[in-house]
């Protein structure tokens, strides 16, 4: 099963349980054909780059999982079909990729470095 990454904006005109709904039925599509989601992050309500149907904020919402490649055509396909969702973006990731996210959850690179102490001479 190759590892993926989708991220998903959702119109700011929904309140954060429905929201939470619409990320949970998308998770559960993922889940009922066979996919391991490896992480979820929900980022919350962010500024959008450019104005997208009128909107300049969505929610946003990052998904990682494993999955067969025959998932992807399904989920994509109820996501365009989604009044809800403003744009979404799907990734298949490569082994560095899949390390550097290991890595970030780790947090390998939350680490702050020591403070360094100076001598006074």
């Amino acid at each position: 099963m190759q590892q993926y990454e989708i991220v998903i904006v959702l119109t700011p005109l929904l309140s954060v349980e429905t929201a939470k709904e619409a990320i949970a039925k998308y998770s559960k599509t993922l889940t009922d054909g066979g996919a391991e989601i490896v992480q979820e992050d929900n980022w919350g309500l962010r500024k959008l780059a450019y104005p997208i149907q009128k909107k300049t904020t969505g929610y946003y919402h990052l998904t990682e999982f494993k999955a067969p490649g025959e998932l992807i055509n399904k989920l994509e396909v109820e996501l365009r079909r989604d009044e809800r969702v403003l744009r979404f973006l799907t990734i298949a990731l490569d082994k560095h990729a899949v390390a550097y996210n290991d890595k970030k959850r780790s947090g390998a690179f939350n680490k702050k470095p020591a403070a360094k102490v100076e001598e006074a001479n």
